[in-house]
């Protein structure tokens, strides 16, 4: 298992958020012989490291303030006094060995803000480990700016940096009891002035008795920027921070790290709180100690964090956005890689893109100005396997090719490069044999391919080469010293690409544009020739060729040759015969399957042609094919990529449809030359002739007339080129599809399905099959061949699109196949908050609504009026806080209802987003199915997750894909902040302002005639609403959760039921009419429903009740119900159907939720029976040394917090999760109590459980959410 173990555990407090418990901030010492852990306030504890047994412990624990000696110390010659206030930064100061008194002290550096001061202090502490003591030694307190951490200088005893408003002070503190400052760095003006410090720097010590400073506290939490913005942001449920800029213009360190190195001169990088990145060197020589700093060598969002370690690499941490990963190279910071954090969320909408029945998450993360827009998807992982040095640069292709069609395993692997190519072996370890193998390697390589059993093929623009490999590159080989080679050169053309395929060659050339189809004829031992065996003139250049392979059984020559898997019956439309088609791509732009015969030639079979124009009628650039393959599972078809980034599924018609006789056909092929009869003699009497294999068809084909081939998908996967490689030689193969990210494509679903690849942007991929890795895939990445192995484990895929601001809902509209995002902090000076209109596939701004100067957009949802939909939009209107302490709504809060048009912009019907061809028969016939611009995530590589009949593609017409304009035509005044706006019942508007609940409709279903029905008065500020059928839930920010009804013949509203116990609610779902799943603001997730026997008695005193909850320890800001049909694996879907065993029906109840630090979520319902059996297993996980939480906490105690005693509590799935990793004896061993070699007995049952059925009802759960 990948999880950390504990070497020794200390109890620092127990459980809890006191500012006074220990455990916010740790400090170790250089020699590793102490730490110190502080709260956030008052009390600090200094630990004592020391080795037994080769290992170290942790002997003492000395606390200060002492609970022994209460709140009175002795600190060499100060009164007996004991320090309080609010700890900011602290550090060990290192001492010289050769001069040091004790090995047992220690000095430890704090700075603190003392009640009542006007600046924070920087106060010595000294450590008598033997006397289990903590001292005073001296304070350091200088008239200026506000001092904000301190670190000590590495390799450099009794120094120590102290980071200020403003500048850096280099302090001397080899003089515990007389510190002071050396140097003063500006950081404003870059600049370092010597500093000789004033003996009053050393001030008597200012005593606090009288408690806390919450004000400082509160500020170093960042609860508060100031007093004076401390009453406008008093209210919990304000999460607007304003525009995110500091209000002063003095620059301060807000991160640094050390340089890891031995090195007598360190190295100090900083980040300015602008995010400048600056260097600080120290010398040290006879003359005394120099410092100095660079110039910014970087500039990046401001950073929490800096860890700076080993090879030059620096982690640059954000703490509410992306950081990045820098390498320092020769004194300059170089980009490396992004660092991806998506939190906070504050908001989420799942997705079922294009009914793929796998729901994707659009999610506001972020705050000012790192805001942005995530759209995360599950997806695939990787196991990374090797990776190579950054030595293999322009890289044109990749291709892996076997020594003959029966070998199981890759043998070889071609690089080519743009004035190059290389062949490696392939293997765990790649060995050069381009010498042996007999490929051209000062050409850049087209195409290359196996020909038949040890015969090799390498195309490049001036030359076919036939390689015959020597036995030193291959055991197979020929028994020579060197490789056999022979060559067919096109005369005065040009390659421009080619394709090899089994005992053909089909090439083509540009200017003029030709289509070769090549043979090879054996002339003696290890001799050949290749020939020309038929060529035609095309009308339209080709811009990709495919052939199909399978894997043959190897006959007589001119003997039928039938596939080898018998249990796979390939389906074929009549005359295509693999060994004989191949497809082309076209710059027509069309996908062609053509055929060649002795008989009758080159012959176009079918003709797919591609025109596609965008929302405005204008044809989309980059419609050419780049990639194109034959498929066939339950049926034929063609998947043509293009260089737009789009992806296409062409299907043989159900009924045939052909041209006329009338209509020319408008295929690129357009005369066919007279075969050579000494060719064809040639090519006949060879053992490399063409071959046949038998098919079953389901369908018939003219002699002459092209089949129109329909278009049945489109999608668009990315911005660059799209690349099509098959996993193995086989047509009903699933792919890897490349653009600008990798997709897995799966070939037996009906349409397009498409998984997330866990794997970073790569140009190349190519399949490696060896017998230490029978499942590889290589990828070229960063000038780095990459070896990995797919695997399924749960890992986010996220697409970032940044907004700017800090998104705070969103919103999908299906009609328009847009995304309504609402921001705040908005740094344009005619608004601070608006509602815009984004496109999904590439995050434009197609459209904006800007609130007043002054209003905020606080909620907003799409509302159903008659027959169009509108946008509702609630705001707050009011400068300072909306909400006093008790939680009652301020009398002055004002807000209100905004209704936003929708509204579609006009287009002719031909600005459809349409795939037509050129033909007038082909527009009849073609019926446009999907067009979709996101992959599905749903996990299969099989066909048994769809079957032929599966029509949920199917019948999807092509939308307008309208971007609209957003604008205001109604308006209501509301007397409260509206945080919440929530459509009922399809005709009605439920609006919180403060602490009333409205209801508001639209007069005769106009738009524009929004009027208030009714409303209700709560106690407190309502935070939430929901609906379901005619349920309403409502949250606010006391009472929790309350169940109402309104009653449309009285236009009252009617509580039901109300919360049990207090809470400040964040967000809530109902799941059905009586049951709701509600988050609070301290982070637990409670599932409340009404009592069915109390469900006909209206009166308010009747409580909800607690079924179940669950701890997160983190805050829930958004709360969504999804749909997560959880099926067994796929090897055992007719084992299960076989036993009986059902699918559950209910998973539509499952619960998708996003925290604020980044978090996401799922909860999945299951059976009584299946918690019962879980229960115990999460029992026995949760104490077991091999699963027990690390730090040894009570994980019943912890997961139950905020419940009442008794509370069931949801299961833990990332607990349950570790049964799955362990082996057979070690899932033995943590049932051990309980366990026989096949069941375990339950505590709370007595009947018997198999072990199997956990591992089963485990892996159903998890493989359906990965």
């Amino acid at each position: 298992m990948h999880r950390f173990f504990p070497v020794r555990h200390v109890q620092l407090a127990k459980p809890g958020n006191s500012r006074n418990q220990l455990g916010r901030m740790l400090a170790v010492d250089s020699d590793g012989c102490f730490l110190a852990v502080s709260a956030y306030e008052d009390r600090f504890a200094v630990l004592s490291v020391s080795m037994s047994a080769g290992s170290d412990i942790i002997d003492k624990t000395i606390l200060y303030p002492s609970e022994n000696e209460g709140e009175t110390y002795t600190g060499r010659g100060l009164p007996r006094i004991s320090i309080r206030g609010t700890i900011w930064s602290m550090s060990f100061i290192s001492k010289d060995i050769q001069i040091s008194e004790d090995e047992h002290n220690c000095v430890l550096a704090i700075v603190m803000h003392r009640r009542g001061a006007a600046l924070n202090d920087l106060l010595l502490f000294g450590c008598n480990s033997r006397e289990s003591t903590v001292h005073i030694i001296a304070q350091y307190s200088e008239s200026g700016p506000l001092s904000l951490g301190i670190t000590e200088v590495p390799h450099l005893s009794g120094f120590a940096f102290l980071f200020r408003m403003g500048d850096i002070l280099l302090m001397d503190l080899r003089d515990p009891g007389n510190p002071c400052c050396i140097h003063k760095i500006s950081v404003n003006t870059a600049v370092v002035e010597d500093h000789c410090s004033a003996d009053e720097s050393c001030r008597g010590i200012d005593v606090d008795d009288e408690g806390i400073f919450k004000v400082a506290a509160r500020a170093l939490l960042k609860l508060r920027d100031s007093g004076d913005d401390m009453v406008i942001r008093d209210d919990p449920m304000s999460i607007d921070s304003g525009n995110g800029e500091m209000n002063s213009t003095c620059k301060f360190v807000s991160s640094w790290s050390w340089e890891p190195s031995e090195f007598a001169c360190p190295k100090l990088i900083t980040c300015l709180d602008t995010g400048e990145l600056f260097m600080l060197e120290i010398h040290s020589d006879l003359e005394g100690v120099r410092v100095d700093l660079s110039n910014c060598l970087y500039r990046v969002s401001p950073c929490k964090v800096l860890l700076w370690v080993e090879g030059g690499l620096i982690a640059a941490l954000v703490e509410m956005g992306d950081g990045v990963i820098l390498k320092l190279e020769h004194g300059k910071l170089l980009f490396g890689s992004p660092i991806q954090n998506i939190s906070p969320i504050l908001d989420l909408c799942l997705v079922d893109y294009n009914g793929e029945k796998q729901d994707q998450i659009y999610a506001c993360c972020g705050m000012c100005p790192e805001g942005s827009l995530r759209i995360t998807r599950s997806g695939i992982s990787v196991e990374r396997l090797l990776t190579t040095a950054p030595i293999y640069k322009g890289i044109t292709g990749t291709w892996t090719l076997r020594m003959k069609e029966s070998d199981s395993h890759h043998s070889f692997l071609v690089l080519s490069f743009v004035e190059g190519t290389r062949v490696l072996s392939v293997g765990l370890s790649f060995i050069d044999v381009s010498d042996s193998v007999g490929f051209q390697t000062d050409v850049c390589t087209l195409a290359c391919g196996l020909l038949a059993d040890g015969l090799l093929v390498q195309i490049h623009r001036t030359e076919v080469r036939l390689a015959l490999p020597a036995i030193s590159a291959h055991p197979e080989g020929i028994p020579l010293s060197l490789p056999v080679s022979a060559s067919w050169y096109p005369g005065n053309m040009t390659i421009s690409l080619g394709a090899v395929g089994h005992n053909f060659i089909v090439i083509a050339t540009s200017n003029p544009c030709f289509l070769f189809i090549l043979g090879v004829r054996l002339l003696s031992t290890y001799q050949y020739e290749i020939n020309d065996v038929h060529h035609v003139r095309l009308q339209n250049e080709v811009s990709c060729i495919s052939i199909p392979r399978e894997k043959f059984k190897q006959g007589l020559s001119g003997s039928i040759i039938s596939v080898a898997n018998k249990n796979c019956e390939i389906f074929a439309p009549t005359g295509v015969e693999i060994g004989k088609t191949f497809v082309v791509g076209t710059h027509k732009p069309s996908v062609e399957i053509m055929s060649f015969s002795l008989e009758e030639g080159c012959r176009v079979l079918a003709v797919g042609s591609i025109s596609i124009n965008n929302t405005f009628g204008t044809p989309l650039s980059g419609c050419i094919p780049e990639d194109v393959k034959i498929v066939s599972v339950d049926r034929f078809y063609v998947l043509a990529g293009l260089r737009n980034g789009m992806l296409l599924r062409f299907e043989w018609p159900t009924v045939p449809s052909v041209f006329h006789s009338g209509i020319p056909m408008q295929s690129s092929l357009i005369s066919i030359s007279q075969v050579d009869n000494s060719l064809s003699s040639a090519t006949i009497s060879c053992t490399t002739g063409l071959q046949n294999c038998s098919m079953q068809t389901t369908g018939d084909v003219g002699n002459s007339v092209p089949v129109v081939l329909q278009l049945i998908a489109l999608r668009r996967i990315g911005i660059t080129p799209v690349f099509l490689v098959p996993l193995h030689d086989s047509l009903n193969a699933d792919m890897i599809a490349l653009s600008d990210r990798p997709w897995l494509l799966q070939t037996a679903r009906h349409s397009l399905s498409y998984t997330s690849v866990s794997f970073q942007s790569a140009t190349h991929v190519t399949p490696v099959n060896t017998i230490d890795c029978p499942k590889g895939i290589l990828f070229v990445a960063e000038n780095s061949l990459h070896l990995v192995e797919m695997a399924h484990s749960t890992r986010l895929n996220v697409q970032k699109f940044c907004l700017g601001g800090t998104p705070r809902k969103v919103l999908y509209h299906n009609e328009s196949k847009t995304l309504l995002v609402m921001r705040s902090g908005l740094s344009d000076d005619s608004c601070s908050s608006d509602i815009c209109r984004i496109d999904p596939l590439n995050g434009s701004l197609l459209s904006r609504f800007k609130c007043e100067h002054g209003e905020i957009a606080k909620s907003m949802q799409i509302v159903k009026v008659g027959t169009e939909q509108v946008l509702v939009v609630g705001t707050s209107q009011i400068v300072g806080r909306a909400i006093m302490p008790s939680g009652e709504s301020e009398s002055s809060a004002k807000g209100r209802l905004i209704v936003i048009s929708l509204e579609k912009m006009q287009m002719s019907d031909d600005s459809y987003l349409a795939i037509c061809s050129n033909t007038v028969p082909s527009q009849i016939t073609c019926p446009f199915r999907e067009i979709v611009g996101y992959a599905t995530e749903q996990l299969s590589s099989s066909s048994l997750c769809s079957s032929p009949d599966d029509n949920s593609y199917d019948g999807v017409q092509l939308d307008k894909m309208e971007s609209g304009q957003l604008r205001p035509i109604a308006c209501l005044s509301m007397p409260g902040v509206v945080l919440s706006v929530c459509s009922y019942l399809d005709r009605y508007v439920l609006a919180s302002a403060g602490s009333f609940l409205y209801v508001c409709g639209f007069l005769n279903d106009n738009p524009h005639r929004l009027r208030r029905f009714t409303s209700v008065k709560s106690r407190f500020m309502i935070t939430c609403l929901t609906t379901y059928f005619t349920r309403i839930a409502v949250g606010d920010c006391r009472d929790g959760i309350l169940f109402y009804t309104y009653q449309e013949d009285l236009k009252k509203l009617e509580q039901l039921y109300c919360d049990p116990v207090q809470r400040l609610v964040a967000d809530c779902a109902l799941v059905d009419p009586n049951t709701a799943v509600v988050s609070d603001r301290r982070g637990n997730v409670s599932i409340l429903s009404s009592p069915n026997d109390l469900e006909d008695n209206p009166s308010p005193e009747c409580n909800l009740r607690l079924r179940c909850s669950y701890y997160m320890g983190e805050t829930i800001m958004s709360i969504r119900k999804g749909s997560f049909l959880y099926k067994l694996p796929v090897d055992d879907v007719f084992k299960s159907w076989n036993d009986g065993e059902t699918i559950p029906l209910f998973a539509k109840n499952s619960i998708m939720a996003g925290t604020l630090l980044g978090s996401v979520m799922t909860f999945v319902p299951i059976t009584s029976e299946e918690h019962e059996l879980l229960k115990v297993v999460q029992a026995r996980l949760a104490v077991h040394p091999w699963t027990a939480p690390i730090l040894g906490n009570d994980h019943a105690e912890f997961r139950g917090r905020g419940s009442p005693a008794g509370a069931p509590t949801i299961l833990d799935g990332d607990m349950l999760a570790q049964f799955l990793e362990l082996t057979s004896m070690q899932q033995e061993a943590v049932l051990a109590p309980f366990c026989t070699p096949n069941t375990i007995a339950s505590s709370s049952k007595p009947f018997a459980i198999s072990i199997d059925r956990v591992v089963r009802l485990l892996e159903r759960v998890h493989y359906a959410l990965n």
